[in-house]
């Protein structure tokens, strides 16, 4: 990343600038991520090779174009969660997220997890989208901090479990505040998974991890229409995980929207 391009990215009190344009910013309650809601105006002429109106698709016209797209991706690792709203586009590169729930067990999608770990690929960024559609999305997806959601999910475990699974030194080195290495806390995290799937029912599983969402400092809002979510997912400096997280019980019966993905560093 070159200092013009870091320069290029800059957040402004509320506003963020790309170049010659300017996005209206928030930041959630829980203090995790950064939300753009949308263009501004210009802040002058606009690039020579952008439209003359302020595009619709300000995702892949600006913040994904050639000029921006190494600092866009920069801003995601600084952030961590990079949400961006009420973008109407259909890029070709989508493809859906797969997955199924039930009653009787949780899906993989539902355990916190980082994209593509078990291949040879790391994505840096994972993008989720929820396209609009006709149906609304009663099932959120979470995004916190790794490693603390490792933490999160040790601490949430009731006082019967802790030494289930070989868990006990585990919880001892954490406690000390030991340093451990990434291979280390996934390993941790696949303990912790093995004894939850064993000890809970499925939506006992489900209270669990809205402890642990709670408790990691989570992003858990409900999905809107054109909403973009650009997780920080390998790097060596801030990185995510993501999960579904049911907000009602799994076997409500109500229809969801679905939600697509991609990989924009990998794919794009």
């Amino acid at each position: 990343m070159t200092p013009s391009a870091l320069r290029s990215a800059t957040l402004r009190s509320a506003t963020l600038q790309f170049g010659e344009w300017r996005f209206a910013t928030t930041r959630p309650g829980v203090g995790l991520g950064l939300v753009i809601e949308g263009l501004v105006d210009c802040g002058g002429d606009p690039p020579a090779d952008a439209p003359a109106d302020p595009p619709a698709d300000y995702l892949h016209a600006i913040l994904l174009g050639p000029e921006h797209r190494a600092a866009f991706f920069d801003l995601v690792d600084q952030e961590g969660l990079v949400v961006c709203k009420g973008v109407p586009c259909a890029h070709p590169t989508y493809r859906f997220v797969r997955g199924r729930s039930s009653r009787g067990r949780l899906s993989q999608g539902e355990y916190y997890h980082h994209d593509g770990c078990s291949g040879p690929t790391k994505p840096r960024v994972v993008e989720i989208r929820f396209p609009h559609q006709l149906v609304e999305r009663n099932i959120a997806t979470a995004v916190a901090p790794f490693p603390e959601t490792v933490v999160a999910m040790l601490h949430e475990l009731p006082e019967a479990l802790h030494e289930q699974d070989g868990l006990g030194p585990w919880r001892a080195r954490v406690a000390a505040g030991e340093s451990l290495t990434r291979d280390e806390w996934d390993t941790l995290q696949g303990l912790i998974v093995r004894t939850v799937r064993r000890a809970y029912s499925a939506e006992d599983a489900r209270g669990y991890f809205r402890g642990v969402d709670a408790r990691a400092g989570a992003y858990v809002e409900r999905w809107s229409w054109g909403e973009s979510r650009f997780i920080a997912n390998n790097n060596t400096r801030r990185t995510m995980q993501h999960r579904r997280a049911y907000l009602e019980a799994a076997s409500d019966g109500r229809a969801n929207g679905n939600l697509v993905k991609r990989w924009p560093a990998e794919e794009l």
